[in-house]
């Protein structure tokens, strides 16, 4: 027999329609249609009723809710698989004739017939969430450390009663509610105390540069959100000020003990001069006395010679003593020029140490701390590692057209925007010129590639201004994963590949290396 074609059975079917004598409707026409083209017939997907069926149903414990639920989107997706599932795992969740018609006693636990879904298992986990915050609540509330301890070992029960256990999480959750809101608080105040021991002692050494560098670097740190990422930043950054202050501070009291003894010597000399000046002037009265008495030139002769030969010693003892103050004031501008150049190099280090002063990222020695710090990390936990190595597209284009100060002012823009874009535990260093290095740690290769290609996107959005016209920056990146028992050079330099095929295939683009 010739199988009809479509058109030919719509045909057939509409003749049926007609000599049947059968309304029009879809259904009608879906049965004939159906019967004369050899098709199945499938009664249709009864909608309203099961949707009537799911209302009706009572939703009394946890799991006929969810059996419920699942009732409902299946008859919304039209799935009788999906609505025979729900049925029959709804029937679980039944108690027994005996269980619903027999009395409660006083004091015995309900029993949950969502039971199914809250397993010793679960339990366990809330009670390691419990224990994983609470360090972060600190140990002045015992009470509420009481409280910790006896939620945690009833959560811990072989079987727990769970309407017990939600009273219990209930009244723990307001307690943790007032914890919190005191550990905020304190940490404000404490944050702010901070503050105010930094301004304080900013205020009091207004004229020591070095020092203010790292007070700024303290109130810097301090400010919200804290990470242990930016504490331990400013702490290698302030280490190698430290060890200059303490190199200064004793270069500073030998210099000051120089000072002093010049100062002593100088009284002392003064002292002496004073004592020979007087002596001169009585030997000058004397001789004068002598002279004035003196009958005959025989007699004033010794007394002219003692006049000469008193004024020749004070002339030469003059000279000396003016030769060793010339000495000593030597001596003192020396020890002034040294500590104005220790000065100037706690100014340098204060500023420099660790970072770049001009974008404020680390440099070169920063970063291979850094480097060493992050390896560490990985092969201690076992976590990826990723180095990505970025470089200014047509950096010398814009220095040589626009300046180097806006050259310079493009490096500090595309060093904000990725700082605002990275994770805390992120590091950003510049590496040399227009290139910067960005470690990221537990990531992959191709998390590592979203994240420089997320940086490059939110460049587009923020445009560089020189002066009043708008400049887009754009950068090339190759990152590059650290394989196990690689050392850093040799990933950077995977990094810095990268970073080259990326210039070659049109800039702005991100290579995994």
């Amino acid at each position: 027999m010739t199988e009809k074609k479509p058109f030919e059975v719509a045909r057939e079917t509409l003749k049926q329609l007609t000599a049947r004598k059968l309304v029009p409707t879809p259904l009608n026409y879906q049965s004939i249609y159906n019967e004369i083209a050899g098709i199945p017939q499938v009664q249709p997907f009864p909608v309203d009723t099961l949707r009537d069926i799911a209302k009706a149903l009572p939703a009394k414990t946890p799991g006929q809710q969810r059996q419920k639920g699942l009732l409902e989107s299946a008859v919304d997706r039209m799935n009788w698989d999906g609505v025979k599932t729900a049925l029959v795992g709804y029937g679980g969740f039944v108690p027994s004739t005996a269980e619903a018609d027999a009395p409660a006693t006083a004091g015995a636990p309900v029993r949950d017939y969502g039971a199914p879904a809250l397993t010793p298992e679960f339990f366990g986990q809330i009670a390691r969430l419990i224990e994983y915050a609470r360090p972060a609540f600190g140990e002045d509330d015992e009470r509420f450390m009481v409280q910790t301890d006896a939620l945690i070992k009833a959560l811990r029960q072989p079987s727990v009663d769970a309407v017990a256990v939600k009273l219990m999480l209930s009244n723990y959750s307001d307690r943790l509610s007032f914890t919190a809101e005191d550990q905020a608080e304190i940490k404000k105040a404490l944050l702010n105390l901070l503050h105010m021991v930094f301004e304080n002692i900013s205020e009091l050494s207004l004229e020591e540069q070095w020092l203010k560098g790292q007070v700024d670097a303290l109130m810097g740190a301090a400010q919200p959100p804290l990470s242990l990422r930016r504490l331990d930043d400013v702490g290698l950054r302030l280490k190698d000020v430290i060890f200059k202050q303490k190199e200064a501070k004793g270069r500073m009291l030998q210099a000051q003990e120089e000072m002093r003894q010049m100062l002593a010597t100088f009284i002392e000399r003064l002292s002496e001069l004073t004592q020979t000046t007087g002596s001169f002037g009585g030997k000058l009265e004397e001789s004068a006395r002598a002279i004035e008495n003196a009958k005959s030139l025989e007699e004033i002769a010794p007394v002219l010679k003692e006049v000469v030969s008193a004024t020749r010693a004070m002339s030469e003892r003059s000279k000396a003593s003016s030769s060793e103050l010339e000495n000593m004031r030597a001596q003192a501008r020396q020890t002034e020029a040294e500590l104005a150049k220790l000065h100037q190099e706690l100014d340098r280090v204060s500023e420099q140490a660790r970072h770049d002063p001009l974008t404020g990222a680390l440099n070169r020695k920063g970063l291979d701390e850094a480097v060493e710090k992050e390896l560490s990390t990985m092969r201690r936990k076992e976590q990826p590692l990723c180095v990505a190595l970025l470089d200014i597209d047509n950096f010398k284009k814009l220095n040589d057209s626009m300046g180097h100060d806006t050259g310079d002012q493009a490096l500090k823009h595309l060093a904000t925007v990725a700082r605002e874009c990275m994770r805390p535990q992120d590091t950003l260093a510049r590496y040399g010129g227009e290139e910067f290095v960005i470690l990221l740690p537990d990531t992959p290769l191709e998390n590592g590639i979203e994240a420089m290609t997320r940086l490059q996107r939110e460049l587009t959005k923020r445009f560089f201004l020189a002066g009043t016209e708008k400049i887009l920056i754009t950068f090339s990146a190759g990152v590059a994963q650290v394989a196990e028992g690689e050392s850093a050079p040799d990933a950077m330099k995977r990094a810095d590949q990268g970073m080259y095929l990326a210039k070659r295939s049109g800039k702005n683009r991100v290579v995994g290396a």
